[in-house]
């Protein structure tokens, strides 16, 4: 195997959990990586981690952005790799996973980017759940099928055929860009675990978990004006629409909004009761919730946690 990886870390006040980050790029068995850090400007100790590990990155720098996918883009700009990823400065990447990603890339010269399965780890980096997807494209997508943005490593030349990231999205702006590169190059998963994503207090999908279901209806309207999509989204309106309600109704139950969960789970079944049914163990715990109160909720992330 050969072909350069770039591999880029967004950071921003989060150093208590920077250097895992970092060690988990820098200990892959991969032999050709370029790892460059993408610092906000940092007042927590975020600098001092990225110091100590200086002399073993192939570029740094610490500045005030607009945000994450400013952030990863002023990586992506500078990357020079074949194959390129982001790795979240909360999140790990478990051994062997670069191998693997272009192991896969290079199995399949037509392919634009691979992912594959993940964890979900707490703040002291104990597992919580094993993430599982399918072999997901396009169809997919549109539907609001999420994946772990940590396990996915894309092709730059597709990447930059379907364009960075667009810097107004907060919360869905990998979902964004997966569909912008599915329409142009297939997709593969890997049944694989490539990475492990850390749930926490300060993460956006605890503290800010309205913002997914409305970037979710903003792609929504996106798809709507892309000519290249408008007749499937025609022919599976229903269950776009579904998909689009059911990941809202997920991000408001995992942050605390039992009552708005079961709204936005109500719409997915009306557009299709099937999809929405999918999700029926999170529609029985948001209904419980209401009546049960933080008893049941903290029932329901125990189980959480037990699951798989």
């Amino acid at each position: 195997m050969s072909g350069l990886v770039s591999i880029i870390t967004p950071s921003y006040n989060q150093a208590a959990f920077l250097a895992q980050a970092i060690e988990s790029v820098l200990a892959q068995d991969y032999p050709a990586i370029e790892y460059l850090v993408v610092d906000g400007a940092s007042t927590d100790g975020s600098l001092e981690v990225i110091r100590a590990y200086a002399d073993r990155l192939a570029w740094w720098i610490s500045e005030p952005d607009a945000g994450q996918a400013e952030a990863i883009n002023k990586g992506l700009q500078r990357a020079r790799g074949e194959y390129v990823a982001w790795l979240n400065s909360d999140d790990l990447y478990l051994p062997g996973a670069v191998s693997a990603a272009v192991q896969a890339l290079q199995a399949e010269p037509a392919v634009g980017m691979v992912f594959g399965n993940a964890i979900t780890i707490d703040e002291q980096g104990k597992p919580l759940n094993h993430l599982v997807f399918g072999n997901w494209g396009l169809e997919e997508f549109m539907r609001f099928r999420i994946i772990c943005q940590p396990a996915v490593f894309m092709r730059r030349s597709v990447l930059d055929k379907a364009g960075f990231l667009d810097p107004t999205y907060h919360y869905l702006l990998d979902h964004h860009l997966w569909l912008r590169m599915a329409r142009l190059a297939p997709v593969r998963h890997v049944a694989q675990d490539w990475a492990a994503a850390r749930h926490h207090s300060g993460a956006k999908n605890v503290r800010q978990a309205a913002g997914f279901g409305l970037e979710a209806f903003r792609i929504l309207a996106w798809m709507e004006q892309q000519p290249d999509l408008a007749g499937q989204l025609q022919a599976d309106r229903r269950r776009i629409e579904a998909g689009a309600y059911r990941l809202n109704a997920r991000y408001l139950l995992d942050g605390g909004v039992p009552a708005g969960s079961l709204a936005a789970y109500w719409q997915a079944f009306r557009r299709s009761p099937g999809f929405a049914m999918q999700h029926w163990r999170r529609i029985f715990y948001a209904a419980i919730s209401l009546l049960g109160g933080a008893a049941v909720a903290d029932r329901y992330t125990r189980r959480r946690r037990k699951a798989h």
